[in-house]
Order: structure tokens, then C-alpha cells, then sequence
């Protein structure tokens, strides 16, 4: 029995990168042999097991077959007679097929650390093509890397293409395609990830609402780059520097879906696109079994993010109206995530990344002064059944439009 340890362990140390979780590769043993040592076995489809102690994961070196469609159409041989070369050979990528034994040594048969050194994703064998889960997972390791300046090797591209065009996507769960995508939009660049799907036919085929918005035009008078997929990738990426929060950034992805059902004849303008996105978002929410406070945050941003562009313009009872629509006297951090997506929304325009946005702190200062209204006090004062709604409601139209004529005030003549 050999040891090795392999995979994203070995690949993040060779980045200088922190290593999270740390796999094993059991090479010449045997299921028999893992439980006699007190491991536990784990895996279902495939021989893991935990060790007794650290619970870390060990799996047997094994050979995987295409035996069907999608991602779990393999059948697995684990027999003790697998190589190290054998199972490095089935992995995807060649900075991810480096292993290194107990001394310290690296096996790269590969050439894993050579494109590490040339920041090249690769893929190890033309097995690659067999597993579709791997378009995915490449476009997700592109996200990840590429504030270290790795780029998707073209005959891996090709490969990819090649995968979307076969229909073997079509056979990806939702819950895997979600998996995939959650944890790009966790990167630093994540629009990176929808970029490569776009590359290789992928995007269409997954994200359909998002690959119908490249080509839609927007005014250049308020949208310098024009075109409704790129300024959305811009806006994600500006939300991604703005938050951590994954609904935020979703929210961000989604928020012009309606571009893409604007009349041809009404191009490059979009009258009403907030409200047409929104069957669009529910519908791609379902597909992806998305989670609902992502699909929530999306909606409120997709209906609302027009009118906290105006938010200047708009009367004090239009205000308070759109707080009472968002839930906000509840869930106060929806507001926030409304703003944030906001903000992403205006900074994603080619060279505007660095708008000021004044409406989210005005926004957010109302919001405040509307809090503030004692509903105790208006009970107190004799208000009773719907007569205390009807005063919260005036008290707080009134805070908002008092701080509304103080702005005016200051406005220079």
C-alpha cells in the first residue's frame, strides 16, 4: 500500500495558496484492507473511506469507464492493482493530476507543473470529454484562478465545445449545475466563469436567459459598452467587489433578464424590462432549484432597481410604498442587498466602474427616519384598528418629506 496526497492540496500549495481540505489516494490496497485498518468507507459509487482518527478522506486508486449519458453514467474498477498513472490519468485537469507520496516527492505525469508555471488549464487525457460535469468545473477553476492569470488552454476549449455539442449537458442534475455555478459566483471573479461558458456554446445551453441578453443593445448615451450580456458580466463583477453575499451577486447576475424580451423596434431602449424579467427569473430559479432567498433578492431587484435609480424623483409616499413591498420594516437587509445590487447595476458600464451613487444613501437615511416612527406612541394617542397603519404611514411620508425639502434647501440656486 502507497499513500499519496492529490488533487487541490497539492496544486494550491504549488500556488502559494492556503489549503482548505486535503484528499488521499490509497494505491495497491483493497476495501478489505482499508476496513481491517479501521477505516470506514463512505463512498457509495467508489471505495473512500475515512480515517480513524482524522476523518480526512482516502480513496482507492481506481479506473473509470463511460458505461452511459451524463455525469453518473461510470462504472468504477478499484481493484489494489490500479497504478498511480492509471488513476491520475482519469482526473481533469493537469494541475489537478499531481500527487505527492509520503516523502515529499511530486508524480506529475502530466506535465501539471508546467502548466501551472504557464497558468494554463488543461485537461489530462481525451477522457476529459466523457465527464460534462467537467465544462462546468473548468469554467469554475477559470473563476477561480484567474486573478493568478490562468486561462483555458484552446484545445481544452475545444473539448468543451465539443462536450455542449454532443447534448451530454442536458443530462447534468440541476442540483450539479447549481453546485457548479454557486460556488464560481463565490470567487473573486465569477463572471469569468459565465465567459468561458460562453466561449464554448455552454452558457446557451445552461443559462439560456443569460446568453439571450449578449447582442441586445442598450443607449450608448447611459451604457458605453452597449451590449446587455457584457454590461451584466461588468455589473456582476462590480457586485463582487461591493459584497461576499451570494444573493447579492445572483440578484446582480439576473437584473436585466427582461432586455432580452424588448420589442426590436423599440431597441436600444427597454421600457419596462424590470417587470419582464421577472417570469424569466422564477423560471430559471425553478430549473435550478435555486434557494429562495436568492430567487426573492432577485425579483425585489429585477421590479425595483429602476426606480432606486430615480430615487430623487420619487414622492415620499412612493418610498415608503416600495419599503412596504420589499418587506423591509422585517427584513431590513434586503434594503441593503437592493442598494448593493444597485450600485453593481451603475458601476458595471465601461469606464463608470466608479460612480458615485448618492440615491443608496439617501435611500438608506430615509429608511431610517421612517423607522423611527413610535407605533407605541400613535396607540398611545387613542389610534386604534386600521387608524394606526394610516398614521405610521402619514407620520412616515411626513419624516421623508421634511428631509426631502432640507436637500432642497442646500441646493445651491
Amino acid at each position: 500500500m502507497k499513500i499519496y496526497l492529490v488533487g487541490g492540496a497539492v496544486r494550491d500549495a504549488l500556488l502559494g495558496l492556503s489549503i482548505k481540505d486535503k484528499d488521499y489516494l490509497v494505491v495497491g490496497s483493497t476495501p478489505a484492507e482499508m476496513l481491517s485498518l479501521g477505516y470506514r468507507q463512505v463512498g457509495k459509487d467508489f471505495p473512500v473511506f475515512l480515517h480513524p482518527k482524522n476523518q480526512q478522506e482516502y480513496a482507492l486508486a481506481r479506473i473509470e469507464r463511460k458505461t452511459g449519458s451524463g455525469y453518473d453514467g461510470f462504472s468504477c474498477d478499484a481493484n489494489e492493482h490500479v497504478s498511480l498513472e492509471e488513476d491520475l490519468l482519469r482526473r481533469d485537469l493537469t494541475i489537478n493530476a499531481i500527487a505527492q507520496d509520503e516523502y515529499g516527492k511530486l508524480h506529475d505525469p502530466y506535465g501539471g507543473q508546467q502548466d501551472i508555471a504557464d497558468k494554463k488549464l488543461r485537461h489530462v487525457s481525451m477522457a476529459f470529454v466523457e465527464d460534462p460535469l467537467r465544462v462546468l468545473r473548468v469554467a469554475r477553476f477559470a473563476a477561480r484562478f484567474h486573478p493568478q492569470g490562468f486561462t483555458v488552454a484552446a484545445e481544452t476549449l475545444t473539448l468543451m465545445a465539443q462536450i455542449t455539442q454532443s447534448g451530454e449537458l442536458e443530462h447534468l442534475t440541476p442540483e450539479r449545475v447549481w453546485q457548479e455555478c454557486e460556488r464560481a459566483m463565490a470567487t473573486d471573479e465569477p463572471q469569468v466563469f459565465f465567459e468561458v461558458l460562453a466561449q464554448c456554446g455552454a452558457l446557451e445551453v445552461l443559462f439560456p436567459e443569460i446568453h439571450a441578453l449578449f447582442g441586445v443593445p442598450q443607449p450608448e448615451k447611459w451604457h458605453p459598452e452597449i451590449d446587455t450580456g457584457l454590461h451584466t458580466l461588468l455589473s456582476l463583477k462590480q457586485a463582487s467587489l461591493l459584497s461576499q453575499d451570494m444573493a447579492i451577486r445572483f440578484a446582480t447576475l439576473v437584473h436585466d433578464l427582461g432586455k432580452a424580451l424588448s420589442p426590436k423596434e423599440s431597441l436600444p431602449k427597454h421600457h419596462g424590462h424590470g417587470q419582464k424579467g421577472l417570469p424569466l427569473i422564477k423560471n430559471l430559479c425553478k430549473r435550478l432549484r435555486v434557494p429562495n432567498d436568492y430567487r426573492d433578492l432577485a425579483l425585489l431587484v429585477s421590479d425595483q432597481h429602476q426606480n432606486i435609480h430615480n430615487a430623487f424623483e420619487l414622492k415620499a409616499s412612493t418610498v415608503i410604498s416600495l419599503f412596504d413591498k420589499g418587506d423591509f420594516w422585517r427584513k431590513p437587509e434586503r434594503l441593503d442587498g437592493l442598494l448593493i445590487a444597485c450600485i453593481a447595476d451603475i458601476r458595471g458600464r465601461t469606464g463608470l466602474e466608479n460612480s458615485d451613487y448618492p440615491q443608496a444613501t439617501y435611500l438608506a437615511h430615509c429608511f431610517q427616519l421612517a423607522k423611527q416612527i413610535d407605533v407605541q406612541q400613535i396607540i398611545a394617542q387613542g389610534f386604534a384598528g386600521s387608524d394606526i397603519k394610516n398614521q405610521l404611514n402619514r407620520l412616515r411620508i411626513l419624516a421623508i418629506d421634511e428631509y426631502k425639502l432640507t436637500l432642497n434647501e442646500k441646493q445651491p440656486n
